[in-house]
């Protein structure tokens, strides 16, 4: 397993990081911060995909900590799908929706990549199907970590 320190030197947690202060500014004001039930929940969901990579650094296995970036990337696909909801109702307009909605992706993108390098598993060259590591050497340190 990576030896990792620090949470704040996981990729993935500093990107979750930035979708929860994100979602609270976006949730202070207008008419999201009046629908408690919405608010709540997208605030409740990007904290819980930081989190669980905060929780998943904590493992002593690759293994659990994949399991718990699993998590975190469904709690940041739950922010996506909340967000649509905030657009469809005009809590927010498309500009704030694109805004947030890339960040959320990032954070999907991220956590995905470092998920399957601590599974071994990484992307063939040609973008064919996903091939398992024979050789450690191989990983390459952009999965997540830096």
């Amino acid at each position: 397993m990576a030896t990792i320190r620090r949470v704040e030197n996981v990729q993935a947690w500093r990107k979750a990081r930035e979708l929860v202060r994100e979602i609270y500014k976006s949730c202070a004001e207008g008419p999201l911060a009046r629908d408690f039930g919405l608010r709540n929940q997208m605030r409740r969901t990007a904290v819980s995909s930081m989190s669980n990579v905060a929780e998943g650094v904590a493992r002593k296995s690759d293994k659990e900590f994949a399991r718990f970036l699993d998590i975190a990337r469904g709690s940041a696909i739950e922010v996506q799908s909340l967000l649509y909801v905030a657009l469809d109702v005009h809590y927010v307009d498309a500009h704030e929706f694109e805004r947030l909605n890339r960040l959320a992706c990032e954070a999907v993108s991220i956590i995905g990549g470092l998920t399957s390098y601590l599974r071994g598993f990484r992307r063939s060259p040609q973008g064919g199907p996903r091939t398992r590591f024979m050789d450690p050497g191989l990983r390459t340190p952009d999965a997540g970590l830096s």
